[in-house]
C-alpha cells in the first residue's frame, strides 16, 4: 500500500509539469510533486537555463573595455545566482502553499504502472496516482573522447553558470546553438574562447545565415575550428590542454581553464525504471508519446525534453496546455496544432527563426523569393544604431505566389522580441505585403518589416 495517494503526480519540476501540477492543485485534486533536488524546484529554465544564461548575456553586454572581467564576472555570477535563488523559492512557495499539494524531493522510480518509489538518502517513500506526468527533462550528453569526461577542468553549461572563478580560457567543444550562445556570452565577458566544431557551422541554416554569425562571432574575437576533432584532454597544473585534429590532418592544441562540453542533450530518463511501468522508450532515451503526449500507458503523459521534442521551456509549456485539455478538457488539442514555433539564439546581437529556411521551402516544392537586407543598410529602422548595434541582417522567405511568410531569420537587436511577431503572423496568414504596409512605432526594430519586405 502507498504511503501517500494522489490524483495526479508530477515527476520533474519542469515548466509543463508545473504548471499543470499548480492548476489542478488549485481545482482540487491532490497533487503530488516529486523533484529530486532542491536545487532545481522550479526547473532548467530558472535554475540553469533561460534565467540564469539569458542574465549572464545582460551583464556580458553591459559590461566595457575597461572593466576588469574577473571583478565583473564574480559580480555578475553572484547576481545571477541571487535571481534564481529568489525564482525557486518563488516557484516553491507556488505550489508548496496550495492546500491540496505536496512537494515531495528525492529521486522517483517506477514501481509500477500507478506507483513509484521516490528515495531521498535512507529514506523510502511510495507514491501512487491515477495520472502522472513524467516532466524529467534532458540532461548533458558528454561524447566518449580521452580525459575528457575525468578532467578537473570539465563543465556543463549548467555547471558552468555555478562557477564563481573567472574562465581566462574557455574551449567549448561543440558548436551548436549552446555552444555558440555560450560563447557569444563569455567573450563578451573577457574569456579568450575557443569553439571546437567536428562537422559544418550551423548546417540547418542557410549559408547567408551562417556566414554572418561566424563573422559577427569571429569579429568579436571568438576562435572557431570546424571540422575539429577533439582527440583527447590532458590535464595539467595550470591548464587543461584541448588537442584536436582538423579536417587537413593538422594538429593542433588549445589551453584551458574551463572546457564547456556542448555536444547535446538527452532525455533524462535513467533510473525512472520505465519499464515496471510498461513504458516504451525510444532510441535516444526518450518517452514515445502520440499527439496528445500520452505514452503508452494512457494515464501517463510525458511532457517538455523527455518526450523528443523540441528543447524549449515555452514548448513544455504548450505541452500541459495539451495534456490539461486531453484529459480534463475537450480533447481536441494536440501537438500537431503547433505552426510556426520560433526560437532564439541569446548571442550579441541575438539570432532568430521561425519557419523554413530558404533552402527548405526550395526543396518542400515552393516558389520563394527571399527578403534579405543588412542591418547597417536600414536607414528606416534607426533603432539598432541608438543602441549601438546595427550588426546583422533581417531575411524572409516568402512564397512567390500567394506572398505567405514561410520562415524569417532575424539576427539583429531585440531580435528575441520581434520573431514573435513573425511568427503571429504566419500563423494568421498575414501576408509579407500586408507585414511590410503596417504601421509600426519609431523608432523600432518591427518598422525594419517596412524597409526589408519592400525588396519584394
Amino acid at each position: 500500500m502507498a504511503d501517500l495517494t494522489a490524483d495526479v503526480l508530477v515527476i520533474g519540476w519542469g515548466k509543463g509539469g508545473k504548471t499543470l501540477a499548480g492548476v489542478r492543485a488549485r481545482a482540487g485534486d491532490r497533487v503530488v510533486m516529486v523533484e529530486q533536488s532542491d536545487q532545481m524546484y522550479g526547473g532548467t529554465c530558472i535554475n540553469i537555463g533561460c534565467v540564469p544564461t539569458k542574465a549572464l548575456v545582460h551583464h556580458a553586454d553591459e559590461r566595457r573595455d575597461s572593466d576588469e572581467p574577473v571583478v565583473w564576472y564574480h559580480d555578475a555570477i553572484g547576481a545571477v545566482q541571487k535571481l534564481t535563488a529568489a525564482m525557486r523559492q518563488k516557484n516553491f512557495d507556488m505550489l508548496d502553499t496550495v492546500d491540496t499539494a505536496t512537494v515531495v524531493t528525492g529521486r522517483a522510480s517506477f514501481v509500477d504502472d500507478h506507483t513509484v518509489e521516490v528515495v531521498a538518502g535512507d529514506d523510502r517513500l511510495l507514491v501512487s496516482a491515477e495520472v502522472i506526468l513524467v516532466n524529467t527533462g534532458a540532461v548533458p550528453v558528454i561524447v566518449p573522447i580521452e580525459g575528457l569526461a575525468g578532467s578537473s577542468r570539465l563543465a556543463t553549461n549548467a555547471e558552468l553558470l555555478r562557477h564563481d572563478v573567472f574562465p581566462q580560457r574557455l574551449v567549448i567543444i561543440g558548436g551548436g546553438y549552446i555552444g555558440l550562445e555560450f560563447a557569444s556570452m563569455y567573450r563578451e565577458l573577457g574569456s579568450q574562447v575557443t569553439v571546437l566544431e567536428a562537422g559544418e557551422f550551423l548546417p540547418r541554416e542557410d549559408d547567408r545565415v551562417r556566414d554572418t554569425v561566424r563573422e559577427v562571432l569571429q569579429n568579436a574575437g571568438t576562435v572557431i575550428h570546424t571540422g575539429a576533432k577533439v582527440t583527447r584532454v590532458v590535464d595539467a597544473d595550470d591548464a587543461t590542454v584541448v588537442h584536436y585534429e582538423l579536417a587537413d590532418g593538422t594538429t593542433a592544441e588549445a589551453p584551458a581553464d574551463i572546457v564547456l562540453a556542448s555536444t547535446g542533450r538527452k532525455p533524462a530518463t535513467e533510473g525512472l525504471n520505465l519499464a515496471a511501468a510498461g513504458v516504451e522508450v525510444g532510441a535516444r532515451g526518450e518517452v514515445v508519446v502520440n499527439e496528445f503526449l500520452q505514452t503508452s500507458q494512457p494515464h501517463i503523459y510525458a511532457l517538455g525534453d523527455v518526450n523528443g521534442g523540441p528543447q524549449f521551456t515555452y514548448v513544455s509549456l504548450d505541452d500541459h496546455r495539451i495534456v490539461l485539455d486531453h484529459r480534463w478538457g475537450s480533447g481536441k488539442r494536440s501537438n500537431t496544432d503547433r505552426v510556426a514555433v520560433p526560437q532564439t539564439t541569446f548571442l550579441t546581437p541575438p539570432l532568430a527563426s521561425v519557419g523554413l529556411t530558404e533552402k527548405a521551402a526550395r526543396e518542400a516544392g515552393h516558389d520563394v523569393v527571399v527578403a534579405d537586407k543588412n542591418v547597417a543598410d536600414m536607414a528606416m529602422m534607426p533603432r539598432p544604431k541608438i543602441v549601438g548595434d546595427p550588426r546583422g541582417f533581417m531575411r524572409f522567405v516568402v512564397d512567390r505566389g500567394s506572398r505567405q511568410v514561410l520562415g524569417a531569420t532575424l539576427m539583429v537587436v531585440e531580435a528575441q522580441e520581434v520573431i514573435n511577431v513573425v511568427a503571429l503572423a504566419m500563423r494568421h496568414g498575414v501576408t509579407a505585403d500586408e507585414l511590410r504596409d503596417a504601421i509600426y512605432t519609431h523608432p523600432s526594430v518591427t518598422e525594419g518589416f517596412n524597409d526589408v519586405l519592400g525588396l519584394i
